[in-house]
């Protein structure tokens, strides 16, 4: 495959992809609803990919920075980091106009927009773009869905994985190519809606034991929208050992320590229908408790259902495979 060079790019390029781009990387006290970022990066490319400048802060997450092995940031480094509503118009400035590019992007736009309510604002994103879905799209060799793989294929160089700053740097590097192929071969980019979060209630949240920041009032958020329909046709129930396969219908039963949504919204865009119930079609029902009576869990049992675990579940979302045909 021969990719559009600098001189036939701006000729050639499809008039339909979006004028200018937003590549982010957040760092964050965990996954959950209250949890918060303690760092941020955007690279703004042009409508093909170019680089025209990037930019990257701190940020003050007032608790304890939760998993410090992987960020590598303490309470003591963000201690005199700003707060989210202090750096909030400069990130906005950033992302105003772009499409929001992120690896796993559902995942950076939901701590963007909670970040966003939380300082009673939001971010000016209308669209995302997720590097999974369209690396997915263009059916690269990759051996999984991580940010090495996809920075491996294209040679770029990783120096300091789960640094902010320097994952927004890599996919940038990797997005453009891959935009590029996408706009040679005329591909559809995976383009998404962006619903700022608008609607929420306070409610207590106590800090972790380690925390040297005082109680804080959390929010949690439920935007008022209805998924699409899955595109995708039913193909059957999920088989140990096999991938998911796009169609799947999938329950979840119980509490979850990734917050429902997320995972929910992370079910569908891997192209997975989420089922309310568990019926003689439900796919798979993920629960962390199998053993409760809960009214999934006892039709699991009569009709047979597969039944894993979130932990085992957030790991087959790493690879679903395409639907048949």
């Amino acid at each position: 495959m021969t990719m559009l060079d600098d001189r036939t790019t701006a000729a050639a390029w499809p008039t339909a992809y979006p004028q200018g781009y937003a590549v982010v990387d957040v760092e964050t006290t965990g996954l959950a609803r209250d949890d918060r970022i303690v760092s941020a990066a955007v690279y703004r490319l042009d409508a093909q990919g170019n680089v025209e400048d990037h930019w990257y802060t701190l940020v003050n997450p007032e608790r304890d920075p939760g998993p410090v092995w992987i960020h590598g940031l303490t309470s003591d480094a963000l201690e005199g980091a700003p707060l989210f509503p202090e750096i909030a118009a400069e990130f906005a400035a950033r992302l105003d106009g772009r499409v929001l590019v992120a690896h796993n992007a559902i995942f950076d736009w939901q701590m963007i927009a909670r970040e966003y309510a939380r300082a009673e604002s939001a971010a000016p994103v209308r669209q995302r773009l997720c590097t999974i879905a369209l690396s997915k799209q263009l059916s690269l060799p990759l051996p999984n869905h991580k940010l090495e793989s996809l920075a491996a294929h294209f040679g770029v160089e990783q120096r300091q994985a789960h640094n902010a700053l320097d994952d927004a740097r890599v996919l940038a590097e990797a997005f453009r190519p891959s935009l590029h192929a996408a706009a040679e071969r005329g591909v559809r980019l995976p383009l998404l809606e962006c619903r700022p979060l608008t609607e929420w209630t306070a409610s207590p949240a106590a800090p972790a034991a380690s925390s040297p920041y005082p109680p804080h009032r959390a929010n949690s958020w439920r935007p008022s929208r209805k998924r699409p329909a899955c595109p995708y046709p039913n193909p059957g129930r999920y088989e140990t050992d096999k991938p998911l396969r796009q169609g799947m219908r999938v329950a979840f039963s119980g509490d979850t320590s990734v917050d429902r949504e997320l995972l929910e919204d992370r079910t569908v865009e891997a192209g997975l229908h989420v089922a309310g119930s568990v019926s003689r079609l439900t796919s798979l029902l993920v629960t962390n408790d199998p053993d409760s009576a809960t009214s999934k869990t006892l039709k699991a049992r009569t009709f047979g259902t597969p039944v894993v675990d979130e932990a085992a579940y957030t790991q087959l979302l790493r690879d679903v495979a395409p639907a048949d045909g």
